[in-house]
């Protein structure tokens, strides 16, 4: 239980203990009788100043609700302990239970039955983050597509391969178990403190392998290269699994497959699982010199080593659609996102230090099931594969469509690059970077790139690079669950994350998972007791 001082807005280079000092004065309390921490800090760089804008967090001993009741200053305010009691059941477990998919949600859905003894069975279809880096190396140097272990699929799932994002809008307590798991396993301490925290892909591999150890170590079992096939399913109620060609008994699974599994999508609908078609977004990556983008936010202050590289978040509304940046990769790559052959997918990825030349994000517009109703849930997913099958035989290989700003803005194909240099690694090939996506979504693009240049200068730059299509932001379906969490027609079988539309990002998709392995203990006793 804490007291919780917000919104204290210090220049950004002063010392961070002057924003102890400032709580401390706002309320009162004396250094003697209070304890201070700072609990979340970010960058403001709005309105031509830089200011860090620090929540802090004090403990006293008083009574700190009745201390904030009567200070009623809307910048203090109580916090309880949200920590929410782990659940144990009495239930006999006849068979462990069973988690697909070792993406963030299955990671802390394993993780958290493994650490209160509940041995889970994890399925990855893919392969440990070795293999998957070594598969994923040879395909963007030039070699084949591993259908199996790739950006979409193995440990770690796609936020393996991302910038370690790890913001969310959910504000479940549950956010804060997940980012201390996460440090305690390796990811930087500050994470915990930070309003927009991030790990880096490079840092983010090590901590997936060390909670994978952990698991094992605590009793669980993770089988790689071991693909769902199908769900057995009696008088409505789950009784095994089928991977890797075997039947596995089993009363309870976590079912976080990730938004890419399309065959695992046709395999469970086959077995009756339901699905509905669920909205999503593509669109295209843009590109621009970090440098450019850090001195359009931080003006004068451009570079200075107290300064992390800028980052932005823009979005824009019209006519019932949107249009807005997602996974602002400061400081990354494109990168090469594939997992089905003859198409291209692009994302975006950065390292822990985000000392890359290229600032890069998606630009996405949003996609309604009005716009592919096909009469299944699975018209979305086939929206996708038209749009990465045509980007494929628009360069006729795993190269991608690649644009200027200015080229796109004006109606003309692009032959080179201007300031800025395309980093996709698989090679680009210059010409109409969006021309594989649906008209509605080219011309939102068109329309939004100029007010978004109005927010930021230079983003509309004529040099800065479209390089496309982005496809994969989420799910195109949700495999509906019920208020007890399971599959609809299929008792007992758990849909997670975001490949069953619950989720979207790393923390979101974790707390789902953590979620998911309580309506187990919540019902069932450790298995090891």
């Amino acid at each position: 239980m804490s007291l919780i001082v917000s919104n204290i807005r210090l220049p950004f280079d002063v010392p961070e203990e002057q924003a102890l000092r400032e709580a401390r004065r706002l309320t009162g309390l004396t250094s003697d009788e209070t304890q201070a921490a700072v609990s979340r800090a970010s960058i403001d760089a709005r309105r031509g100043k830089i200011f860090r804008v620090y929540s802090v967090r004090l403990d006293a001993p008083i009574d700190e609700k009745a201390f904030a009741e009567k200070l009623q200053m809307p910048f203090v305010r109580y916090k309880p302990d949200e920590k929410p009691a782990v659940p144990c059941g009495s239930r006999r477990l006849e068979h462990r239970p069973v988690v697909v998919g070792l993406g963030p949600a299955g990671l802390f859905a394993a993780y958290t039955l493994a650490k209160h003894g509940y041995a889970p069975l994890v399925l990855e279809r893919g392969g440990d983050l070795d293999a998957r880096d070594r598969a994923v190396d040879a395909f963007w140097s030039g070699g084949a597509l591993d259908g199996e272990s790739n950006i979409q699929f193995g440990e770690g799932g796609a936020g393996a391969y991302s910038d370690g994002k790890l913001t969310t809008r959910i504000g479940d307590p549950l956010c804060d178990a997940v980012l201390e798991t996460l440090a305690a396993h390796g990811a930087p301490a500050d994470i915990v403190k930070k309003a927009k925290p991030h790990v880096g892909t490079d840092i983010l591999k090590d901590v997936v392998r060390a909670m994978r150890r952990d698991i094992i170590a605590n009793g669980g079992e993770v089988r790689f290269h071991t693909r769902l096939t199908g769900v057995l399913v009696q008088n409505g109620a789950l009784r095994g699994v089928q991977a890797g060609g075997d039947d596995i008994a089993c009363e309870r699974a976590v079912l976080a497959i990730g938004h890419s599994a399309r065959d695992t999508f046709d395999a469970l609908h086959q077995n009756g699982v339901y699905f509905e078609p669920k909205a999503f977004s593509v669109g295209v990556r843009i590109e621009h010199l970090q440098s450019e983008i850090d001195r359009a936010l931080y003006g004068k202050y451009a570079g200075h080593p107290l300064l992390p590289p800028a980052e932005y978040n823009l979005s824009r509304r019209e006519g019932g659609r949107a249009c807005y940046s997602f996974c602002m990769c400061p400081g990354g790559v494109v990168v090469a996102a594939q997992s089905e052959q003859d198409t291209v997918v692009t994302n975006g990825m950065s390292y822990h230090a985000r000392d890359g030349k290229n600032a890069n994000a998606a630009l996405a517009v949003s996609v309604d099931p009005a716009d592919f109703d096909d009469g299944t849930p699975f018209g979305g997913v086939a929206l996708q594969r038209r749009i990465e099958r045509a980007a494929f035989q628009q360069t006729g290989s795993y190269r991608a469509p690649c644009q200027r700003v200015g080229d796109f803005l004006a109606g003309r194909p692009s032959t080179r690059a201007g300031a800025v240099q395309p980093s996709y690694p698989l090679g680009v090939q210059f010409g109409e970077a969006a021309a594989s996506l649906p008209a509605f979504a080219q011309d939102m693009l068109r329309d939004s790139l100029p007010y978004f240049g109005r927010k930021i200068r230079g983003f509309d730059a004529a040099d800065a690079l479209l390089t496309g299509p982005e496809t994969r932001t989420s799910s195109p379906v949700r495999i509906k669950r019920g208020d007890d969490l399971f599959g609809l027609g299929c008792a007992g079988l758990i849909p997670c994350g975001e490949g069953a539309g619950y989720a979207g990002g790393i923390m979101s998709a974790a707390v789902d998972g953590i979620r998911a392995a309580h309506r187990i203990m919540e019902e069932f006793a450790p298995v090891l007791d």
